[in-house]
């Protein structure tokens, strides 16, 4: 792990929460969460199954709304946009990276990074074609490139998810148990990839894990247990000001 931190965060999440079903059924899962996060640093958010990491990361990255707190992403506040503003501020600055892969069975791995660059970027069919090339080769799957889904491994799958969020170089990078259904010898080169997007891309990469081992390869380890955050010692009194004036 790393000591020194960058002074602003690329994302700040204060006092978020989050409860699902009505009356008697209701359940509230995000308790009061502020967090910080930063780029070129790798995060790692570590908990039981129910401490409600993935809805953290849902809220944080765009996908899911808060029923109270902010969220401010590169100085936007992501949670005050329109759904359709938000959706272009997802496409353009984050990848995801999801357990089951979710690929299309159709496309070959190539086509699956072609089509970001091209629906998400607006690149020329060339352009296109060349950078997934490029990110196909860095990851080890340029032999692969012309295969389907259901004719590679699970851990050549997964190279071929996190290649398709890194192809747009995105600011924010979420993988939610991306090492859950693979080997350690593959989970660990997946961990490295999400690494080297922070240490050499600059991107602000958090993790959802359960998986201890994945906590030598990161620079920050954030523990979570019934909705609320533990071990760790952020200062967020001049956000929490602003938002008491500003309502």
């Amino acid at each position: 792990m790393i000591d020194d931190m960058p002074s602003v965060p690329s994302l700040q999440a204060v006092r978020l929460s989050r409860s699902f079903g009505q009356g008697e059924t209701k359940s509230t899962v995000l308790h009061d969460v502020s967090l910080k996060l930063y780029s070129g640093q790798i995060t790692l958010l570590m908990g039981p199954s129910g401490s409600g990491k993935s809805t953290l990361l849902a809220i944080l990255s765009g996908l899911l709304h808060p029923d109270a707190g902010r969220v401010v992403a590169l100085g936007q506040d992501l949670w005050s946009m329109s759904d359709r503003e938000r959706e272009r501020f997802r496409l353009r600055h984050c990848g995801f990276i999801f357990q089951g892969y979710n690929l299309f069975n159709a496309l070959t791995a190539r086509q699956q990074l072609e089509m970001v660059a091209r629906w998400g970027e607006g690149a020329s069919t060339g352009e296109a074609r060349r950078r997934a090339d490029e990110i196909l080769m860095l990851l080890g799957m340029a032999k692969k490139a012309h295969l389907r889904p259901t004719e590679l491994s699970g851990g050549e799958k997964q190279r071929v998810a996190i290649g398709r969020a890194l192809i747009k170089d995105p600011n924010f990078c979420f993988a939610d148990e991306p090492t859950s259904a693979l080997d350690w010898k593959a989970g660990e080169q997946v961990v490295e990839l999400l690494r080297s997007a922070a240490h050499d891309r600059g991107a602000t990469v958090l993790i959802v894990a359960h998986d201890a081992r994945i906590i030598e390869h990161v620079d920050r380890v954030i523990h979570m247990e019934d909705g609320q955050l533990i071990d760790h010692d952020d200062d967020y009194e001049p956000m929490l000001h602003k938002i008491k004036q500003e309502g």
